[in-house]
């Protein structure tokens, strides 16, 4: 059984930062982000999404606490809130490309091949 302050930890995690990590726009919203703060018109350029859905995604990652926004003239910025969520996704994906390597030595070896 899970100690119960692992339990709260496990469940906010999932609450604030796996939720917000459900969505790939999200993912690579962050990931232009960590080029250095942007615009939602830059953003919409870049990842040629519509601008009320990146409004809407960098709304959720504001909430979660993923993002912030700073108003320069008429202008909002947003920019990463912590840095460390790029070295989180990049160690995930390390992670995906590793599982996705033994299936397909897995497939290879199979006997049904």
């Amino acid at each position: 059984m899970v100690e119960s302050s692992l339990q709260r930890e496990i469940e906010l995690l999932h609450a604030e930062i796996c939720q917000a990590l459900a969505d790939p726009t999200r993912i690579a919203l962050l990931y232009r982000l960590d080029d250095g703060a942007q615009c939602v018109t830059d953003l919409t350029e870049a990842l040629e999404v519509p601008q009320p859905t990146v409004s809407y995604h960098l709304r959720i990652l504001r909430e979660r606490g993923l993002v912030v926004a700073e108003r320069e003239g008429t202008m909002v910025l947003y920019s990463l809130a912590d840095g460390r969520i790029i070295e989180a996704l990049d160690m995930l994906r390390g992670m995906l490309a590793d599982v996705l390597t033994r299936r397909a030595e897995l497939i290879r070896e199979s006997p049904d091949r």
